[in-house]
């Protein structure tokens, strides 16, 4: 963890901080100890709304995307080994002082370290609770500028990016659920955790649909799905999926929810995503959801929904449809 081999690096491991300048820290989760790093001269970069809000109801200064210089820079290594060397190329790009570098085993750290040894001189790592931390000094600006990565198309004709679920193309789960869309969907429509916009592209195009809302915590996945769905109906909403809160109900939610932030399968993200689709639609309404079969939904969908039953699905995947959301006494 950060908070366990950044005091290290700094005291008396080597590592020094400018005595001046803001310090940009790309992407650490939400319950990370910046513990080294003056709290006056840290500038978040977070594009995930759930950390991002965290950060800030911290007190920190946080940004969806980083601006001008830095003095030095942090980067926190995502699992997406695409998208951790595109956030070490800007953050070398960006930083007139050091450039950290750290992460857990199971986010590649070690093939990190051995790719940038390759290229610049290297110091550290602080090895501790499974994962390494390291630095480079002020890097030339163009020195990872093959690492750079962003938005781009796909054989399929869709933008995604590093990083984005199901980056290199359609996801087979959403591909299993938009087939078995209804041909009518009512006129409200939200696509909750949207990712870069599959599903909602396929429910524009059924009957009577006067808007669909996007809602996605991922700020990079969001404007993909901008590329993507560029039709005047559909509404972008960069947050979180369990607590998003629209002017009125809908009529339908299409869903396959995220079930982890980590590597470990978390369905009490899922089971977040039936409660707020019971909550954000109307006394009629209907939800279409995809899951893998392993994870267990079926007891939240009773507890949310009159009726519930599995359409379908393959051996790796289960589609739900839910109508008549519940209630709940006051």
């Amino acid at each position: 963890m950060l908070d366990s081999r950044l005091p290290l690096a700094l005291d008396g491991g080597g590592l020094e901080w400018p005595e001046s300048g803001p310090i940009a820290v790309f992407a650490p989760s939400a319950d990370a100890d910046l513990d080294g790093i003056p709290k006056d001269r840290a500038e978040i970069i977070q594009d995930y709304y759930p950390a991002h809000a965290a950060w800030a109801g911290r007190g920190f200064h946080v940004n969806v995307l980083s601006e001008g210089r830095y003095s030095a820079a942090v980067v926190c290594l995502p699992r997406s080994k695409m998208e951790a060397r595109a956030m070490i190329a800007k953050a070398c790009a960006l930083s007139d002082g050091a450039v950290v570098i750290d992460g857990q085993k199971t986010d590649g750290v070690e093939s990190i370290l051995k790719a940038m040894r390759a290229r610049v001189t290297v110091h550290g790592p602080v090895t501790k609770t499974h994962g390494k931390l390291f630095w480079i000094d002020a890097p030339a600006a163009d020195c990872f500028a093959d690492w750079e990565a962003g938005p781009s198309l796909t054989e399929g004709g869709f933008w995604t990016a590093p990083g984005v679920f199901s980056a290199d193309g359609v996801d087979l789960a959403s591909a299993l659920l938009a087939d078995a869309l209804p041909q009518k969907m009512g006129k409200h429509v939200c696509d909750l955790g949207a990712g870069w916009g599959f599903l909602s592209a396929h429910v524009l195009a059924r009957e009577g649909v006067e808007a669909v809302h996007l809602v996605e915590a991922g700020h990079l996945a969001l404007e993909c799905a901008k590329r993507n769905v560029t039709d005047p109906r559909a509404r972008f909403h960069w947050a979180d999926g369990t607590d998003w809160a629209p002017e009125h109900k809908m009529d339908t939610v299409v869903m396959n929810p995220p079930f982890h932030v980590g590597r470990a399968a978390e369905p009490q993200i899922g089971q977040a995503f039936v409660a707020s689709a019971a909550r954000l639609l109307a006394p009629q309404g209907h939800l279409w959801m995809v899951a893998n079969r392993h994870l267990p939904y079926e007891a939240e969908l009773k507890t949310r929904f009159v009726q519930v039953e599995e359409i379908g699905g393959d051996a790796r995947f289960k589609l739900f449809h839910a109508s008549r959301p519940l209630r709940k006494r006051r």
